[in-house]
């Protein structure tokens, strides 16, 4: 596959990945860092199940559910599966000549189950229901998904040019906000930052990330990607977010500008101590 690649000059990489990489939160991150490191360089991640080390147990299942994991991962707008069918038909196209293509629905529609049926594509293990329960998976994060036939000539250059092709399953919400609405619904926090008046300013009124700068205290015990509560000084709660270092990382560059990370701990995760993505106001 990499030869194909290569051939239009394009650059790729294998990353292979398990359920704990997407389950532990630490291991989440690493991965998410990865796989948008290689496509700010223009690599192309080719992403397939770590077949050695998994057991039945805790494999994924099948390349849909693992897609629109990905798709959650990196935060992409959209997900597209290619599978030996056209899309999505109202009735199994090979059994009803009168069967329908659905165009486009809302992925949480519960109508689709019965029209997903049990037809199993001869490209996919588990057909077009794990294709809907990817679709629903991907949505989660406001992403939308395409169910389209791999073998339509530039299906993918049709479907980037907008062309109407395959089946459309479309979030609730956008990517934003159903990301932020996740956030929100965290009750518990396992954190404390302090902040400044202007790092208070600055997040209430510019919708900005939080830069390491503008907090002065740190407290609690977590590590990077959990959840913590951002509070001026008057002890209000301002937002919460996941934050991008462990506690004690934390601590060592508090007051600090983004510049100066990598000098004091030896590396840089992220300039901001909580992008802005990963974080609500309250």
């Amino acid at each position: 596959m990499g030869a194909q690649f290569k051939r239009h000059g394009i650059h790729t990489a294998q990353i292979l990945l398990t359920h704990d990489d997407l389950s532990d939160r630490k291991r989440y991150l690493n991965g998410r860092s990865t796989l948008r490191a290689l496509l700010d360089f223009g690599v192309v991640p080719i992403v397939n199940e770590n077949d050695t080390v998994v057991t039945d147990e805790i494999r994924f299942g099948d390349n849909d559910t693992l897609g629109a994991l990905v798709t959650n991962v990196v935060e992409a707008d959209g997900l597209i599966i290619l599978t030996d069918q056209l899309g999505l038909f109202d009735k199994d196209p090979r059994k009803h000549s009168d069967a329908s293509l659905i165009t486009e629905r809302f992925a949480g529609d519960r109508e689709l189950d019965a029209m997903a049926g049990g037809s199993a594509g001869v490209l996919g293990r588990g057909g077009m229901q794990t294709k809907l329960r990817a679709a629903r998976l991907a949505a989660r994060s406001g992403a939308f998904t395409v169910i389209a036939g791999g073998r339509i000539e530039g299906v993918l250059s049709r479907l980037r040019q907008g062309d109407v092709v395959g089946t459309l399953l479309l979030p609730e919400q956008g990517r934003i906000a159903a990301r932020k609405q996740w956030l929100a619904s965290h009750l518990q926090t396992r954190g404390r930052l302090t902040l400044d008046d202007g790092a208070v300013k600055v997040l209430r009124q510019g919708g900005r990330s939080l830069l390491p700068v503008g907090v002065q205290g740190v407290v609690g015990q977590f590590r990077r990607g959990e959840m913590v509560s951002c509070v001026g000084r008057d002890g209000n709660e301002v937002a919460r977010g996941l934050v991008n270092y462990d506690a004690d990382e934390a601590r060592a560059i508090a007051g600090r500008s983004s510049n100066s990370i990598a000098d004091i701990l030896g590396y840089i995760s992220d300039e901001e101590m909580i992008h802005r993505d990963n974080m609500v106001i309250i």
